[in-house]
């Protein structure tokens, strides 16, 4: 089977795109290679605007992963404008392309930011959405453009994920167990803004997993379905990165708690991704700082701009 992965070059496509070739797929990848190239030798690379692809640039495709677009708030709010641009017309277009060039399937990448605020339930693809934020917005508009293409012959699926955390070659320190990670390495503290708020964790392997799973479902299968490795509030999440890093590194780690006001908080189900998918995450926090930890010779300047996606992305704008 042939897959293209659009935005593949990035975070998430790092560790994905070598995972499907073990499985035997054929990979193409295009990407504008913001934050360079860390793909295997040997993977066919278009360095390329999406917005400059044809129907043509998808023919001979079975599927097409997008990975693509604005990946987190800091990025969304710096450039709404763009934001909404990318995260909502751009997938909306490629898919329209893939089925017009009789690509079978499309693999969305969405994000549980779309929930917004939720206190005292797990969500799951059947509640209603509530967020305020430009990205959260953003990644329902790109969402509700390419399930809307869904046709007898063309399969789409979205996968909202939890917040991905984990080393890639392609690293970023921007995200909550990789930043904590970060502070407690190189300055023995870890801040937390807000310790009640609840997030859905998601480690890269487990979502190198989910998109495995997109891949190799029924082409009869649509829809939404929540992907994350475990929920956890903000103090857990500060709690287990701690107790970990003071065991692998042997120093002690402070807490800097603050109580800074934050809407985002949400969990969620991912009892439908395991039925219809069969979708079974692996790994726990302490599992993902051992994974960050097993690689911390490769990062050097843990503060250099290329693990930060908001830095990289001010001097492109």
């Amino acid at each position: 089977m042939k897959i293209l992965v659009a935005g593949g070059a990035g975070y998430i496509g790092s560790r994905l795109v070598p995972a499907l070739m073990e499985h035997g797929y054929e990979l193409e990848v295009i990407d504008l290679l913001w934050f360079g190239n860390n793909l295997p030798k040997g993977v066919k690379l278009i360095r390329k605007d999406l917005f400059d692809c044809t129907a043509a640039d998808f023919k001979g495709y079975e599927q097409v992963i997008f990975l693509a677009g604005l990946s987190n708030d800091p990025m969304a709010e710096y450039s709404p404008a763009k934001n909404f641009i990318m995260n909502g017309a751009l997938p909306s277009y490629l898919a329209y392309l893939a089925q017009k060039a009789g690509t079978r399937r499309f693999i969305y990448a969405s994000s549980c930011s779309v929930y917004g605020h939720a206190v005292d339930k797990f969500f799951n693809e059947e509640d209603p959405v509530t967020c305020d934020y430009p990205y959260g917005i953003s990644k329902l508009q790109g969402e509700r453009g390419v399930l809307q293409m869904h046709r007898p012959d063309f399969s789409v699926i979205a996968l909202r994920q939890g917040t991905v955390c984990g080393h890639s070659p392609r690293m970023r320190m921007d995200l909550i167990v990789n930043t904590m990670f970060r502070s407690a390495m190189t300055e023995g503290v870890i801040n937390i803004n807000n310790p009640a708020i609840w997030r859905p964790v998601y480690d890269i392997r487990d979502a190198v997993h989910g998109f495995i799973r997109a891949v190799q479902a029924d082409y009869s299968l649509n829809g939404v379905f929540n992907v994350c490795s475990g929920n956890y509030t903000v103090g857990e999440v500060a709690d287990l990165v701690k107790t970990e890093v003071e065991k692998l590194n042997g120093q002690k780690i402070k807490m800097n708690i603050k109580q800074i006001e934050d809407f985002r908080n949400y969990k969620v189900s991912v009892d439908k991704a395991k039925l219809e998918l069969g979708f079974l995450p692996q790994y726990s926090i302490p599992d993902t700082v051992l994974d960050l930890y097993d690689h911390k010779a490769l990062y050097g300047d843990y503060d250099q701009e290329v693990f930060f996606n908001i830095k990289v992305f001010r001097k492109l704008s």
